[in-house]
């Protein structure tokens, strides 16, 4: 059975490109045909897509940067690194080690070692050996010049990268559709999410924003305002929880996911549900809006007195 023809790179500016898909992924042209792969998607498939692409463009790969550690944004790594095992894997501070041992990922979210239905490429991608990227800056990457934005907050670190006019925001930013889908936005730092979103909206001359799921946009400070409205949403869902009365994390998801519309029907996104509340709960005690407390063998959040 003769392959199908690959899907082409879009071109966002001359030497930037990037592969669309659940989760997108960016390619910056360096020296001759050197590319620098961003983000390699979910798994193998996408992965064989993403060097399908590069090489129907006349490129070849040379080097890897993962903005952060989710499993959607480095678990094409392993495919990659069998057909080029000499590439070098760049990701953020804390986001390496967990792309190099990635049962720290469901392990973080259960809180133990996870079952196995919490061992899914959704939460637990190939490792791959990863190593520090430079600090956030102008910086050259497998052959390509960047620059490195930190936008710590949806990880516990990750990096959006600049080239020229382009804007690749990682999961900074989330395009309207992404944001609609799972109004959950996942975080680790609410608070911080919503700051680097700001921060964002203050650069200069960027003409085009790609997010990590979604299609590029022109208006990145209208994006911003999206974004920021969907996490403040979040906030005031987990704040009119725990104003219906003392609850544990879990009896608040369940309040959330009622008021948001959301239906949980596996393990993975309960979990994940779970930390963002946990998340905003945190920024909540922070802004003395809410207090911590244990009752009755429970861990209980209620309004500050």
């Amino acid at each position: 059975m003769s392959q199908s023809p690959a899907a082409p790179l879009i071109t966002l500016a001359p030497g930037v490109l990037y592969l669309p898909g659940a989760v997108n992924s960016f390619v910056v042209v360096g020296r001759g045909t050197d590319a620098l792969l961003v983000d390699t998607g979910l798994d193998d498939a996408h992965a064989r897509k993403l060097l399908r692409a590069v090489e129907a463009a006349g490129l070849t790969p040379s080097g890897i940067l993962n903005t952060h550690s989710h499993a959607d944004h480095h678990g094409g790594n392993a495919q990659i690194l069998r057909r080029f095992p000499e590439l070098k894997v760049f990701a953020p501070p804390l986001e390496d080690a967990i792309i190099t041992h990635p049962i720290l990922e469901p392990l973080t979210l259960f809180g133990a070692r996870p079952p196995r239905e919490l061992q899914n490429k959704f939460l637990l991608a190939p490792p791959s050996p990863a190593r520090l990227a430079p600090e956030p800056g102008l910086c050259r990457i497998g052959g390509a010049d960047i620059e490195l934005i930190e936008v710590a907050g949806h990880a516990s670190m990750m990096f959006a990268v600049r080239v020229g006019e382009v804007l690749y925001a990682a999961d900074a930013l989330f395009g309207p559709e992404a944001l609609e889908k799972h109004p959950l936005t996942f975080c680790a730092d609410s608070g911080l999410q919503k700051a680097s979103a700001a921060a964002l909206a203050q650069l200069e001359g960027v003409r085009t924003v790609l997010p990590g799921h979604g299609v590029p946009t022109d208006d990145l400070a209208g994006l911003v305002a999206v974004n920021l409205r969907a996490y403040g949403r979040t906030t005031q869902a987990v704040l009119a929880a725990v104003r219906a009365g003392d609850a544990s994390i879990d009896e608040l998801l369940a309040r959330v996911c009622g008021a948001l519309g959301v239906t949980m029907t596996n393990a993975g996104a309960v979990v994940l549900n779970r930390a963002v509340v946990s998340a905003h709960l945190t920024e909540l005690l922070e802004l003395g809006r809410v207090e911590m407390k244990v009752s009755g063998n429970k861990l209980i959040f209620g309004v500050q007195a």
